[in-house]
């Protein structure tokens, strides 16, 4: 989870890593350091707390050096305190690396290393391992081979870069498990980093490291290597987003850019995928496959978080418009449950960065009992992208906000996109098919015009801002909205929130009822309204404080609710992407007001690639 980046070249390294950090401070800030090679010395400098605290220290006198790496850290091993922030460097100061991971084996190594006599001065996994690659090194040779000998003996996870004054002028970098890339840059400069934000403003053309790489930078080029195999090739890759993508673009915070461009996120993740007069979509990514779909007779959606969420309302998107049977798992439990995973199973992995740790070792898992895979996500070139067996594109371009908006929709999208595509494959008739097209298509409008009640909803937030409660409820696929708007409104407020069914609301949750607690409702007019209708009396009967997201006046909550957000309508599949806007805003205004840090919510990174 945390942030790598690194450069070689013909400049001062120094501004160019501070400017990369920037880039990936939401990967991780707990603290923040960086080293450069300067002659026949090593410089770091590092500060716990937030890049600014290492963008204050190195103000009056910054290392100067033509090659360096940098790091912002999501702390794994050891609190966030100066002494276990990154850089770590041998004892003798030659040797210095930055790590995203969890090295599993770090204590066995500790204790052989302590054994000869090596001193450590901090708590984490990572300094065990820039001692052993001094322990391996031998005199003479390459940085690269002292790297290689070392990362034979650990155990875990790792994203790295190394550089040393032994060996000047080159990075090595390698990962096992946590994502890593090199920028080719102009003019013979090079650049690594943890993904593609640290390195674009330099370069667009980017080579994606697997598992079991590591790579030579130097100025004028690279080499790539397999722990296994020796020298290999990789493939260079465009990056199609530019610089101005992952800017604020006048928006106070990235959350809230990114809430304001679901239209157009969603216009993208459709765009030139839907067939009206065919009541289809066209989907370029899985139409090869279409044999190994017609035999799929059960699907095993995998997924953490957010997109766990999105995951639930693509289970009954599926079950209702193609009649496959699915199931939803945590990715984070899936592997260790030794799921039943038959002939017939497609194991489908939705994750935004296409990185997290948690689903990737869910889909090594499937890919281990021989089923089919496929991949919903938006970072093209990622690990879960390249191991599926096909998959969709959300297209949504970077999301850097820490709590996911744009994403989730267009997630939700997707699954309805895979759906039609699946459904009209089986039984789905060419007029449902084009309802379903039809409802697709009008839904960039509609979150526009739910957008334009950011007023309403802002003022809404303040009247609420210290609550200490929140329940969410709703049924059918609103439950899945629930439980993420509760999520949404815990993680950039700090406000205990839960989601709920709305009908298990009396099976415990009802007991905490009072006229403290706010209760959100989602309440479109659909077929189980009515018995949400019900739910609301009973909550009203407790004294609960409501608020209802509805599609129309909703007479029927006249006098028993306290506030009504209104949505445009939808059929019930798509309902999730409209009220799921609303509870964004909320979560997002009910943060500002009380002072919490949108964009680096405490404790939490945006991409999960530790276990």
């Amino acid at each position: 989870m945390c942030g790598i980046v690194g450069y070689v070249g013909t400049r001062e390294a120094g501004p160019i890593l501070i400017e990369g950090l920037r880039r990936l401070e939401y990967r991780g800030y707990d603290s923040a350091g960086l080293a450069v090679v300067n002659g026949a010395h090593v410089v770091t400098a590092k500060e716990a707390g937030k890049l600014n605290q290492l963008e204050a220290s190195v103000a009056s006198g910054m290392p100067r050096g033509r090659c360096g790496i940098a790091h912002t850290r999501w702390a794994t091993h050891g609190p966030p305190t100066r002494d276990n922030a990154h850089p770590h460097v041998s004892g003798d100061g030659e040797i210095a690396l930055v790590h995203n991971g969890i090295i599993e084996n770090a204590d066995v190594l500790r204790r052989g290393l302590e054994g000869e006599g090596y001193v450590f001065q901090s708590e984490t996994d990572t300094e065990a391992l820039v001692h052993l690659i001094d322990h391996f090194w031998a005199e003479g040779g390459p940085l690269e081979d002292a790297v290689a000998a070392a990362l034979r003996k650990v155990d875990g996870a790792y994203g790295i870069a190394v550089v040393s004054s032994r060996d000047p002028g080159k990075i090595v970098v390698a990962r096992h498990g946590s994502p890593l890339l090199i920028g080719v840059g102009p003019e013979g400069e090079m650049m690594a980093g943890s993904d593609a934000a640290a390195v674009v403003a330099l370069t667009r053309e980017v080579v994606y490291l697997d598992d079991g790489d590591y790579a030579v930078l130097e100025p004028g080029g690279y080499r790539t290597f397999h722990l296994e195999t020796g020298e290999v090739e990789r493939a260079v890759h465009h990056v199609s987003w530019d610089l101005a993508a992952i800017e604020k673009g006048g928006h106070d915070h990235f959350m809230h850019k990114e809430i304001f461009e679901q239209p157009t996120s969603l216009r993208n993740v459709m765009r030139g995928r839907l067939l009206p007069d065919e009541g289809d979509s066209r989907l370029g990514g899985v139409a090869e496959h279409q044999f190994d779909l017609g035999r799929v007779r059960r699907v095993v959606i995998t997924a953490c978080g957010t997109s766990w969420h999105a995951g639930l309302v693509g289970e009954l998107l599926l079950e209702e418009y193609a009649g496959i049977p699915v199931e939803v798992e945590y990715a984070s439990e899936f592997r260790y449950k030794n799921p039943v995973l038959e002939d017939g199973t497609l194991v489908l992995a939705v994750s935004q960065s296409g990185e997290t740790a948690d689903t990737l070792a869910a889909l090594k898992e499937a890919k281990h009992r021989g089923v089919k895979t496929m991949g919903v996500v938006n970072v093209v070139g990622s690990t879960i992208a390249r191991a599926t067996d096909f998959g969709i594109y959300l297209h949504a371009g970077p999301e850097i906000g820490v709590a996911s908006t744009k994403a989730f929709t267009s997630q939700i999208a997707a699954l309805a996109l895979f759906t039609l595509h699946m459904a009209r494959r089986r039984t789905l008739s060419v007029v449902k098919g084009k309802e379903l097209v039809d409802a697709l298509e009008r839904l960039p409008g509609q979150v526009e015009q739910i957008l334009a009640m950011e007023d309403e909803i802002k003022q809404l937030a303040y009247e609420y801002k210290d609550a200490r409660n929140f329940l969410y409820l709703g049924r059918g696929y609103q439950f899945p909205v629930a439980l993420e708007g509760a999520l949404k409104l815990k993680e950039v407020s700090y406000i205990h929130a839960e989601g709920y069914p709305a009908a298990e609301m009396k099976h415990g949750p009802i007991a905490l009822i009072d006229d403290d607690m706010p209760v959100v409702f989602l309440a479109p007019r659909d077929p189980i309204y009515a018995k949400v209708v019900s739910n609301v009396e009973e909550v009203k009967a407790r004294g609960g404080r409501i608020i209802a997201v509805v599609t129309d006046e909703a007479p029927e909550l006249q006098g028993k609710v306290d506030h009504l957000i209104r949505v445009p309508h939808t059929v019930p599949g798509l309902m999730p992407i409209l009220t799921s806007v609303p509870l964004q805003l909320l979560a997002y205004h009910v943060a500002v007001a009380r002072g919490a840090d949108v964009d680096q919510p405490r404790n939490l990174a945006k991409s999960v690639t530790v276990e």
